[in-house]
């Protein structure tokens, strides 16, 4: 019941304000009003960090949204924006790597937006996913080589694993390790 008001608060300030939200600008004041450091939202939103969600409408606040269209109509959701931002953060950034845990549409996107950029320069994989079904989840990063999603110099892997278990213990041994 707590978005509500959000989406209200959104709705007015588009209104009045003439304010575009994106999925970023949303989760951005999701962090705001979460206000607790315990939320990853909550630390992006100090930071100035964008959050980009190319399917903020899966799930449970999609259907905030919908129920709030209802109930208080007209709140625009500019995807163009963000798509722009994410693939222009990757094309002018001088090396991009991608650390990716699971697959699907977040995968895609990211590995499209090093597309735009002639590829990415590191990757890694995390997810169970297996190449034979044809998934994207489940492609190598051999595949994306192939189309110019990660650069043919670049250092990439698969580590096929669930990635909640073994992402905690890369960081720990490698970006946590003080080393």
């Amino acid at each position: 019941e707590w978005v509500m008001p959000i989406l209200d608060q959104l709705l007015l300030e588009q209104t009045r304000d003439g304010t575009v939200w994106t999925p970023s600008k949303i989760i951005q004041r999701l962090g705001k009003e979460i206000n607790h450091p315990d939320s990853i939202y909550y630390w992006a939103y100090k930071n100035d960090i964008p959050i980009y969600c190319p399917a903020i409408t899966d799930g449970s606040l999609g259907d905030m949204i919908y129920f709030h269209s209802f109930r208080n109509p007209g709140l625009v959701i500019d995807l163009v924006q963000d798509i722009r931002g994410v693939n222009g953060q990757a094309v002018y950034a001088k090396k991009t790597g991608m650390i990716i845990l699971g697959g699907g549409l977040v995968k895609h996107h990211i590995c499209n937006a090093n597309l735009m950029r002639n590829g990415a320069d590191f990757a890694v994989f995390i997810n169970t996913a297996q190449e034979f079904d044809g998934s994207d989840a489940g492609a190598r990063p051999d595949e994306a080589v192939s189309w110019g999603k990660i650069k043919t110099t670049a250092e990439s892997v698969k580590v096929y694993a669930e990635a909640s278990l073994v992402f905690p213990l890369i960081v720990a041994q490698t970006f946590a390790s003080g080393n």
